[in-house]
């Protein structure tokens, strides 16, 4: 299960370094911030910044928080935190977390109160205020809340720890340059000591590019710091709906353990580090063509104006609509059975190589693929639902980087087969999968007497799916909540009329082309 991380992106506003104009480097520094530049008589705090190449401040556990807090209080050694003076604000070019910590105990706002709701637009995720709730929690019941503390000085109920407070401040580095020189700087610092992760390096490196764009766009929904923000109104408009759409369809409902109903997320949770690196690749298969069979997020070039990063958005939406939804030419694929494990635990590899599959066929313009696989897919499916746990076991024992291929591979050789009217076996499987003659064995059995919720969820799905509606059209699971089409089964053109009896639930692909 993945771990708590609490968001404070909200507490430092950001800014582009790109519209900084007449930089004055002449100035006069200070060597410490105190908790007092965060309050509202401050000055400090309302002039901070974070630049744009600057992490998410997203990164920290509760107990992190709670740890910092406890230097803070106790006068323990805190690092210095870095900044560089443009001549309208300070950026913190080292130092987001620590100093945005301290400003979240002040406003008690762990990413869930009024600057993150403003910030977000109403758009936080439970597990984002678990997050809070957990940390606000942890640090009242170890040091107390900062309203506490200002309503004992109110009071004049000073102690030694409050006096140790009030003068307690972290250090200040200044760097001295212009605006590339701060860059570098920052690049400097985060490749010594706690490095950044791939995704946080990837995204800085390429953040004017229009999958990195379009990635964060995606993850928050068009809302948050909006860094397309430098493009036309017109196109800044565009990149927030498109954004808003796919957000929608890829992450919602949120997922919740055990699992309790078959109305799953495509891209499954929405915590901030594994949804993006989902949204950042699912966007490079999006934009794969037939020469081209992979793409990253160093694709196309730096977006000046907007088109490229609405360009890469429709792809993902034009592969989207094929996936699910209620489009016309949408297959309608069940997240159950295409990008959820045998204990109800999403899988990137199976969403994403389900992506690649169909990205593939409608690059190479098959025009046969979707009419074929509709008519091969009770096949296509019982075998997924079947070998299940065994493509779950295969899928572990290969490396990261190739599962999203190899999944690829092993549904489109199904797929292949189904159509061929051939035998899909276990052997054939491992065999597609390219670990032939190699040993693959299942998950260890549980000994214990409880269920856990992986366990509640697998008794869920396979009980559930037993009774799931099926297509009369091509007898494949149809997912009601997301996708679905109301079929005539005596044609209008034919007579037709629209009553209850001569109606039944389809694919919407299967309404629109199988049957005509």
């Amino acid at each position: 299960m993945a771990k708590l991380l609490v968001n404070l992106d909200a507490m430092i506003t950001r800014a582009d370094f790109a519209q900084i104009k007449d930089e004055d480097n002449s100035f006069e520094t200070f060597d410490k911030i105190s908790i007092h530049h965060f309050t509202s008589e401050g000055l400090v705090g309302k002039i901070l910044r974070k630049p744009d190449f600057q992490r998410e401040t997203n990164h920290w556990t509760p107990e992190q928080v709670v740890s910092l807090l406890e230097c803070f209080v106790s006068g323990d050694l805190i690092p210095s935190v870095i900044l560089w003076k443009s001549s309208t604000f300070l950026y913190v070019i080292d130092g987001g977390h620590r100093l945005s910590v301290l400003k979240a105990w002040v406003e008690d706002d762990y990413g869930d109160n009024y600057l993150s709701v403003k910030y977000f637009e109403d758009s936080i995720s439970e597990n984002q205020k678990k997050a809070a709730k957990k940390t606000r929690e942890l640090v009242n019941a170890t040091i107390g809340s900062y309203q506490q503390f200002k309503k004992k000085v109110e009071n004049n109920e000073i102690d030694s720890k409050i006096s140790s407070i009030l003068s307690r401040a972290l250090p200040v580095q200044w760097v001295k340059g212009d605006a590339g020189k701060a860059e570098a700087s920052f690049f400097k610092i985060n490749t010594q000591g706690t490095p950044l992760d791939k995704i946080e390096q990837s995204l800085l490196e390429n953040r004017k590019r229009p999958i990195a764009i379009a990635a964060r766009a995606i993850i928050r929904a068009g809302r948050g710091h909006k860094y397309w923000s430098q493009f036309n109104e017109d196109n800044t408009l565009k990149i927030e709906v498109l954004a808003k759409k796919l957000h929608s369809t890829l992450f919602e409902p949120e997922i919740k353990t055990p699992i309790r109903n078959l109305d799953l997320p495509l891209g499954g949770s929405k915590g901030i580090r594994t949804a993006l690196q989902i949204i950042i690749e699912y966007i490079s298969i999006a934009c794969i063509t037939q020469t081209e069979k992979h793409q990253s997020i160093t694709f196309g070039t730096d977006d000046e104006t907007g088109d490229q990063t609405i360009k890469v958005l429709k792809k993902a939406e034009r592969l989207t609509d094929r996936i699910t939804g209620n489009d016309r030419g949408s297959l309608g694929l069940h997240p159950a059975i295409y990008y959820y494990g045998p204990s109800g635990v999403h899988s990137s590899p199976m969403f994403l190589g389900t992506a690649r599959f169909v990205s593939e066929k409608i690059c190479n313009n098959d025009g046969d693929f979707f009419r074929k696989f509709s008519l091969s897919r009770k096949k296509i499916e019982d075998s997924l639902i079947l070998h299940k746990e065994l493509i779950a076991t295969i899928l572990q024992k290969l490396g990261s980087v190739k599962r999203v291929e190899i999944y690829s591979k092993v549904i489109n050789s199904i797929y292949r087969a189904a159509v061929d009217n051939e035998e899909i076996s276990e052997s054939k499987i491992v065999e597609w999968a390219g670990l032939t003659g190699k040993i693959v064995v299942g998950s260890e059995q549980t000994k214990s007497t409880l269920f856990s919720d992986d366990i509640k969820s697998k008794i869920f799905i396979q009980s559930t799916l037993k009774h799931a509606p099926r297509c009369p059209l091509c007898d494949g699971y149809i997912d009601s909540s997301k996708s679905i089409s109301y079929d005539h089964i005596i044609r209008r053109q034919d007579g037709g009329i629209g009553t209850s009896e001569n109606g039944q639930i389809t694919h919407p692909y299967c309404n629109q082309s199988l049957k005509n």
